[in-house]
């Protein structure tokens, strides 16, 4: 395990440690000190900072450990291999570094495809799973070629990463104009945005590598049936949290009803939730998601009929 080193500032202000991994270092957030571990996972152009709004209701029995995996942030030159199993064995030396087995796993986004691997390739590091819209191998189209579908999805992103923007300003600008954060930036987003950057000749931009997003979308996207065997070989306890609403604040939601559908009848131990009025963003940024998010976390895993959707099954009861 490597030295501790000083965290960037602003949200909730995390410990930062690096973990020995394969090729280098993973930079590691610790947010508190208690003797049970949470493991929170990042999305595909994320990091560990995303979690701030989770440590945020922290108690003192537990300790929150979220890594920037491999390619993203701190950790963003480390080299490949990327893919889902490459950062569940990343995360697993988490684990066994900084906290003590069985943790509960929180897999937000991509990081769901994430902890669906860990879990199935290290079931004894795990208690349960806290799958964040994600988890479940998306649907594509019928007919759709997967290339392209991957290009389409990835177009947008891949344009952020490669832009330099003239300050720190102008990023979180581009970011206020976005369609899921209408209602403005909040302290730990802004925190988060912030240390994704870094400074280079003309200004700012993210530290996210742009080989790790594209092994990581293509392997999801390609090759789904790395996470769909995963899926089907897990016992653990699974909840589900989904945003009503799709990554640009969409009608639509990311996991559409069809797909928890199908993987309830393969895993009865599945408990799926709606959070009401959130989207794919506000789901881990928001102070609900955020709150139910810790709530499961740190607490229960049962889910809180208060904020359940109407249409949320869960083995066929309404909750």
């Amino acid at each position: 395990m490597g030295g501790i080193v000083a965290d960037p500032g602003g949200g909730v202000a995390p410990e930062f440690v690096d973990v020995d991994v394969p090729g280098g270092s993973l930079r590691t957030a610790r947010w508190g000190a208690g003797s049970r571990t949470v493991i929170g996972i990042h999305g595909v152009t994320a990091s560990s900072v995303s979690l701030a709004p989770v440590a945020r209701h922290l108690d003192a029995a537990h300790q929150l450990l979220a890594p920037d995996l491999r390619g993203r942030g701190a950790s963003g030159r480390l080299p490949g291999p990327y893919g889902m199993q490459a950062h569940a064995r990343d995360c697993a030396r988490v684990i066994d570094a900084l906290g003590s087995g069985p943790a509960v796993v929180v897999g937000e986004s991509m990081g769901g495809y994430v902890a669906v691997v860990l879990a199935a390739e290290f079931p004894e590091l795990v208690d349960r799973l806290v799958l964040v819209d994600g988890g479940l191998p998306p649907p594509l189209p019928p007919g759709l070629d997967p290339g392209a579908v991957l290009e389409a999805v990835l177009g947008p992103a891949l344009a952020r990463l490669g832009t330099v923007f003239g300050s720190e300003e102008d990023y979180l600008d581009f970011w206020r104009a976005h369609p899921s954060f209408t209602d403005g930036l909040s302290e730990d987003t802004e925190a988060y945005l912030l240390y994704d950057l870094e400074a280079v000749e003309g200004g700012f931009r993210s530290r996210v590598s742009e080989a790790a997003v594209r092994e990581d979308s293509a392997q999801t996207l390609q090759d789904p049936q790395v996470i769909s065997e995963a899926l089907e070989s897990l016992r653990c306890p699974i909840v589900l949290l989904r945003a009503e609403r799709g990554l640009l604040n969409q009608p639509e939601p990311l996991l559409p009803e069809a797909v928890v559908d199908q993987w309830r009848r393969t895993l009865p131990q599945l408990v799926d939730e709606v959070i009401p009025d959130t989207n794919h963003y506000s789901l881990m940024f928001g102070a609900r998601g955020a709150a139910e998010i810790a709530r499961l976390a740190f607490g229960t895993h049962e889910v809180s009929s208060s904020l359940a959707a109407p249409s949320v099954q869960s083995g066929g009861q309404h909750v």
